[in-house]
């Protein structure tokens, strides 16, 4: 288990999920520092640009991790500009595992964050670490490619490979969709547009999310392991509308919009907990519903 006299470093510290991991860490004792591209906003943050050694060299140097949880990224498949995803996912990524090779630090082990979307369209009604890759973005290649980039550094680091699928929650903003589908109950709309709604996904809440990092970061036996973040329950996008239909007591109208209908978009991604639960045990998941209503209340808040 880390040490809270462990240095902990974050990259993406600012964004959706990275927020709340590193107040889950500091909460619970452990020195946290965040990695940021902008001014740091207090002794808890520093200064990088993942493409530029220089600056990275400076800032890892500074920090000397003994653990680090890697969250930066381009995250949304849709992003305009193909090429700075694959800057930031492989490029960013490689610099970072470089530098901490080169430096002797992460040795505690090192988190990075891939996705599930890596899989692509599985037939199977449970998706394991072992189902082969059929990556079907230019996204979830830039994340197979950090995966495969990656295990070039095994000797020199414990590293291991999340594969996060759907999550939400409380701050998460669009164009994700489920934050879309909230903001329309919170501003009263009766009518919403949308791409297939009675597609299977497995969803999660961040807040769940970030404590299986939290608790894979810290158990030495995942390294070298690639491992699903998931709940193994699937619920369709139609169902988060009915939910938010009982929590509201409104109805909403569904438009199914085929510009939002994605080509050759798996009908069903549902991932298997087996190994998650072999590493970490089975962590307590928050219900699906809390999250929403979570969410509605943060929206009108």
């Amino acid at each position: 288990m880390a040490s809270p006299t462990e240095r902990i470093l974050v990259t993406g510290a600012g964004g959706f999920t990275g927020q709340y991991l590193c107040a889950l860490l500091r909460e619970r004792g452990h020195r946290v520092i965040g990695l940021t591209e902008h001014a740091p906003a207090n002794a808890d943050e520093v200064r990088a640009n993942l493409l530029d050694r220089t600056s990275m060299q400076s800032a890892i140097g500074a920090v000397a991790p003994d653990r680090v949880v890697h969250l930066a990224a381009i995250a949304f498949p849709g992003h305009a500009r193909v090429d700075e995803i694959y800057r930031t996912n492989l490029e960013g990524s490689l610099t970072l595992l470089d530098v901490l090779a080169e430096l002797g630090h992460g040795r505690g082990g090192v988190l990075l964050a891939s996705t599930a979307t890596v899989y692509g369209a599985v037939d199977s009604p449970s998706i394991d670490e072992d189902s082969p890759p059929n990556p079907g973005s230019h996204y979830a290649v830039s994340k197979l490619a950090m995966e495969q980039m990656a295990r070039l550094f095994q000797r020199t680091l414990p590293i291991t490979v999340v594969r996060p699928f759907n999550y939400t929650g409380p701050g998460q903003r669009e164009p994700y969709l489920v934050p879309k589908i909230v903001r329309h109950f919170a501003e009263g709309a009766s009518v919403i547009e949308l791409g297939n709604v009675d597609v299977t996904r497995d969803f999660l809440d961040v807040r769940s999310v970030v404590e299986m990092y939290a608790r894979l970061v810290s158990t030495p036996a995942t390294a070298g392991q690639v491992v699903n973040i998931c709940s193994g329950t699937g619920r369709t996008i139609r169902s988060i509308v009915t939910a938010l239909e009982g929590i509201t007591g409104r109805t909403m109208e569904i438009r199914v919009n085929p510009q939002f209908v994605r080509v050759g978009e798996a009908q069903q991604m549902v991932g298997s907990t087996a190994r998650l639960h072999a590493l970490i045990g089975a962590p307590s998941a928050i219900p699906f519903e809390t999250t929403l209503r979570d969410m509605l209340l943060a929206w009108t808040a």
